[in-house]
């Protein structure tokens, strides 16, 4: 009959063992922000999966929409961007590419985190296809010396083939005389974002999801002992 032999063991499950089913997901999705307290149903259901549940997003959506789990975020955002420089910037040839594997595009982007009593940077250089990390730096001051630090640091763990696009925004830290060294240096074909946009990449999305899930998670914790 040309249909998979899973197709013939398949059994329906009753109203009842649903039910079950859901009762069991409700229980182990309230426990779950206890660890994960901004976790989103996305992450959510690949927690569960991991933990052995079979289950998709949508079913994981509506169980937390019914048991009102699902976190509220507010979204804000304090710029890390210097535009206004003496540097040339580049056209943003990244949107005209079909990424089909890693070492294709890179992304960068820097943040601040906020300690106790002072302030750190983050710069990430993040590979669009892969979506991993590849190169990071975490100094006290937000200048090329960061942004250079996290560069050689990606290069030195993938050496990249020449021709890899490395994109970012326009800030002075990405246009630096240095740091364009170093890409035409390893044959990185230049692209920059344009003006304007704080939301535009890859690289700003994993900043916004690091801070949100984990770093202001930590820092309540802290203040709240």
């Amino acid at each position: 009959m040309d249909i998979p032999r899973s197709t013939y063991y398949y059994k329906p499950q009753t109203g009842q063992a649903k039910r079950k089913e859901d009762m069991d997901i409700t229980n182990r999705l309230e426990e779950l922000p206890l660890r994960f307290p901004r976790y989103g149903y996305r992450r959510m259901t690949a927690q569960l999966n991991k933990e052995g549940f079979s289950v998709n997003h949508e079913r994981v959506l509506r169980l937390m929409r019914q048991s009102d789990l699902l976190c509220r975020t507010k979204h804000h955002f304090v710029g890390t961007t210097n535009s206004n420089h003496p540097y040339a910037v580049y056209p943003n040839i990244y949107q005209q590419v079909t990424i089909s594997g890693v070492n294709q595009v890179w992304v960068a982007d820097i943040t601040y985190i906020h300690l106790l009593h002072d302030f750190v940077y983050l710069a990430v250089i993040l590979d669009a296809y892969s979506r991993l990390i590849v190169g990071w730096a975490l100094p006290a001051r937000i200048d090329a010396t960061l942004t250079c630090a996290a560069l050689r640091a990606a290069i030195t763990q993938r050496n990249p083939s020449v021709g890899c696009i490395h994109y970012s925004d326009r800030g002075v830290q990405y246009a630096a005389d240095e740091y364009i060294e170093i890409l035409k240096e390893h044959g990185f074909k230049i692209s920059m974002s344009r003006k304007g946009n704080p939301y535009d990449n890859e690289a700003e999305s994993f900043m916004k999801t690091l801070k949100v899930e984990e770093v202001y998670v930590r820092s309540i914790g802290r203040l709240q002992k």
